[in-house]
């Protein structure tokens, strides 16, 4: 029997998850695979068979009282409040499932302080990377403490700083795009929309991870480029005062989004992973707007992706005319060919023999063992009473 895959998933936002389906459902049919969520919900219809291990929400979680509150958090660690009993349910429901499957590699995305707990416990990790600055002691860590890194983006988009001992750990899948719809011409997608097909249209793209394309400078968009038809997919973040726009539409949450990114001309939209290669393999000029992420991972991703010639950067949205009018042109100029380049059609298959290349050469040779705490030398030293 195959050793068992388990990964761990964030449940913010939905990439995580997608990610995660992308790459099981290039799994060999006979490797075992589970997952541990906060949101099972994310894999409803999930078509591969898989456990699912609910976890609870630590998010928002109750820390009991102040002298707790007022610890301080160790430098190797990110965000682990003291009496959470979430959080300590949390840890012992993974390391449970862990030992309870005999797990061969544990895939984590994503969490610093899970990587190092995976390490303690004697299970090998695979931390899924992130743009960012990550250069402190609990990224490194982490980093450090796994047997290898997955990063589903092209080593093109690697940040310069990142350091060579760690870029070495790392496998590069190339563009990781999680959509699976078939993506229809400029024109069809056009005709299905009910849309000019001579039109000059800039599509706003937001997901589910953050708080929304802002609406108040598309409003400005709108004026300074009159004949340009304005679309947002995805929830909007309004301040109240706006004046709408015949040239502006919003048309929220919508099942068909590869429709509208197929009608534009152009994409103006966050520098999420799977968002990013999307629009990379439908060929579009990328206007990148980053979100503001922990430890800067979208700007320094919307960073690389101007250094390289594969998008307009807009760290800030402008609130005039001739600001937009800018963005607009310096867009329409771009060389799409650079941003494509970093799509790779079969980046999910190459993450998933990977991974699975991976357990099968640390566990090669290994006998199936079943051991329990009766099978434990009694000359062992109890844990508690390391002096370590």
């Amino acid at each position: 029997m195959k050793r068992p895959i388990s990964f761990f998933v964030h449940h913010q936002g939905r990439g995580h998850a997608r990610r995660t389906m992308a790459i099981v459902r290039e799994f060999s049919a006979d490797r075992p695979v589970s997952v541990m969520t906060a949101d099972p919900s994310l894999f409803d219809g999930f078509e591969r068979e898989i456990e699912i291990i609910a976890l609870p929400d630590m998010i928002g979680a109750d820390v009991p009282t102040p002298a707790l509150f007022d610890q301080p958090t160790p430098s190797v660690m990110h965000c682990v409040p003291m009496g959470v009993v979430e959080m300590r349910q949390t840890m012992r429901r993974i390391l449970d499932h862990l030992d309870d499957i005999d797990a061969g590699l544990f895939v984590i995305d994503v969490s610093a302080e899970l990587a190092l707990l995976s390490r303690i416990a004697s299970v090998p990790a695979v931390k899924i990377r992130m743009h960012g600055d990550r250069n402190d002691p609990g990224h490194r860590g982490a980093y450090e403490a796994c047997v290898g890194m997955l990063a589903p983006f092209d080593e093109a988009l690697e940040q310069e700083d990142y350091p060579a001992s760690l870029r070495e750990k790392t496998f590069y899948s190339g563009g990781l795009c999680t959509t699976a719809a078939e993506v229809p011409s400029r024109e069809a997608a056009r005709r299905r929309l009910g849309l000019d097909p001579d039109r000059e249209i800039v599509v706003a793209l937001t997901g589910g991870g953050g708080s929304g394309t802002p609406y108040a400078p598309l409003t400005v968009a709108a004026r300074a480029a009159p004949q340009t038809l304005f679309i947002t997919v995805g929830p909007l973040r309004r301040e109240g005062h706006e004046t709408d726009f015949a040239n502006l539409v919003n048309h929220g949450w919508v099942e068909n989004v590869i429709d509208y990114l197929a009608a534009s001309d152009i994409v103006l939209a966050s520098a999420g992973d799977n968002t990013v290669h999307e629009i990379a393999m439908l060929e579009r000029p990328f206007i990148v707007a980053p979100e503001w992420r922990y430890f800067g991972e979208q700007t320094r991703k919307a960073e690389r992706l101007a250094m390289l010639g594969a998008a307009v950067d807009m760290p800030v949205w402008p609130a005039d005319f001739a600001g937009w009018q800018s963005i607009l042109e310096r867009a329409r100029a771009l060389d799409v060919s650079q941003l494509s380049r970093l799509y790779e059609r079969d980046a999910a298959a190459r993450a998933a023999q990977w991974l699975e290349a991976c357990v099968d050469r640390l566990w090669a040779g290994a006998a199936e063992t079943e051991a329990t705490l009766d099978d434990v030398p009694a000359r062992v030293t109890p844990l508690n009473a390391s002096r370590s």
